[in-house]
Formats: structure tokens, sequence, C-alpha cells
């Protein structure tokens, strides 16, 4: 998966009497993690999609049959890489217009696609590179490469946004975020550091540096995508629902009542 992390922080110092022996001031101690899990509703959280229509729909059919009452939310990244984002982008948008209570987060690869579209990239692009070939060819626009001229590109996203149609303003608007009780769902991660209300969008969609080494302090569940994990379970305050879908392994689903 791709990253791009947060720069690192500077922390204070102890001088001594000579002005000399500069040193990190250290960290407070923390507590091991141990807060219950406690949504204030039944949530289902649906791991990154990357444009594997088929899967998707397969999981939302197990999802009607086994948690009707689950509030599904969506952790970004639902297009690139695999063969079908057109689909997977008409499916959650529909959804999203069907149902108030279901939820969708953008993800870093929905992030490279505005990049894409509003002409925000250098002279490769990273998001063709990253998937977004795929995604263009499942809208039917061929002929695109990570190297083709600015000019090719500049029309490549213009049939792209016309393809889009009402899904690009929705998908600009959804939040970064979704709370629930003592979880917080999230693309990539937080800032273990700083407040949920005060996390930077940059955090949010391609992680942090310490996100995976320092627990929080707050009792705050943070379930993610971004990140591929082997199997989905809870670990000191995280949970990573990202199994690499597009390489053929299903859409994982976290479910927490």
């Amino acid at each position: 998966m791709i990253r791009r992390f947060l720069g690192g922080q500077l922390s204070g110092g102890r001088v001594d009497g000579h002005g000399q022996g500069l040193q990190p001031a250290p960290e407070p101690e923390r507590k091991p993690f141990s807060a219950p899990i406690r949504p204030d509703e039944p949530l289902a959280i649906i791991g990154d999609v990357h444009g594997c229509s088929t899967l998707f729909d397969r999981l939302l059919a197990k999802l009607d049959r086994e948690a009707p009452d689950a509030r599904r939310i969506v952790v970004g990244d639902l297009v690139d890489r695999g063969e079908n984002s057109r689909a997977v982008l008409e499916r959650v948008f529909g959804l999203s217009q069907e149902d108030p209570a279901f939820v969708a987060l953008p993800g870093n690869h929905e992030e490279m696609m505005f990049d894409f579209l509003d002409h925000r990239e250098g002279p490769r692009s990273p998001w063709l590179r990253y998937g977004g070939l795929q995604t263009c060819a499942s809208f039917g626009i061929p002929g695109l490469r990570e190297t083709s001229s600015p000019k090719d590109r500049e029309a490549g996203a213009k049939a792209l946004r016309d393809a889009l149609g009402p899904i690009e303003p929705w998908l600009r608007a959804v939040p970064l975020m979704f709370r629930s009780g003592n979880i917080a769902v999230v693309h990539a991660g937080v800032s273990p550091n700083r407040p949920l209300d005060q996390q930077k969008r940059d955090a949010l969609l391609w992680g942090h540096p310490q996100f995976q080494t320092h627990d929080r302090t707050d009792g705050q569940w943070v379930v993610h995508g971004h990140t591929i994990v082997p199997v989905v379970e809870p670990h000191r305050g995280r949970i990573g629902v990202d199994t690499g879908a597009y390489a053929t392994r299903p859409i994982p689903t976290r479910r927490a009542s």
C-alpha cells in the first residue's frame, strides 16, 4: 500500500548548566490499551474494495443475511487495481442515496484520483501508476499510461469527469471519519497524540508514522484500512480491515456491537 507519512515533530529537551548535553525529554509512560469495544449501534465495517465489484456484491449479500441491522461503513479505496471500479462506485453511490445510514469514507486512492482530475500531478501520474489505469479502463477510457503527456492526461481527466457525473461531487464531500461510541473509522490511521476531532487530513488518508507503534490513551478504538493485514483482529486499540481484496482475497468486514 502506498504511504505518505507526515513529517517528524520536534520535542523538548534538557540542557546542563553549561548549555551542553542536549537530550530528548522522555515521553510520559503509557498504560497498555485495555478499553473494551463499545459502539453505539451494530456496525459492519468493510475493508478496501479496490474495484473488486463481484467480491463486494457477495459481501453485501452476506451482510443482508447475517447482519441486516448493522450500519454498513466502507473505509475508502473503492477504486483502482481491481477491474471494475466503475461498478463499485456506482453501487456505493446508489447505496448512499437509498440508505441514509450507509457511510462511505474516502481513501488515498480517491485522493490521487482527485489530483488527476484537478491536474495537480507532476511530469508522471502516480495515480495511473498505482491503479488508475484500471479505473479509467472500467469507464471505457483507454490509451493512458503513467508517462502520458499533460495534454493526453487532461483529455483523460475530462473524459473521466464526464463519466463520473454526480458521483464526483458526492465522493468529494463524504466524511473523513465516522464515530460511534468509542470507535472511530478512518481510511489509513490517526495521530495517536492528537484528539480525534483534531486529526489532519494527511494522517487520515495516508497514515501516521506513530499510528502502529503508539497506543492511544483516551480509550478510543480506531478501525482502518490502507495497510494490508493477514487477518482482521483487534490489537491494542487498532483493527485493520484491509486484507488485499485486489489480490483475489475476500473483502473483509469487521462487525462490532
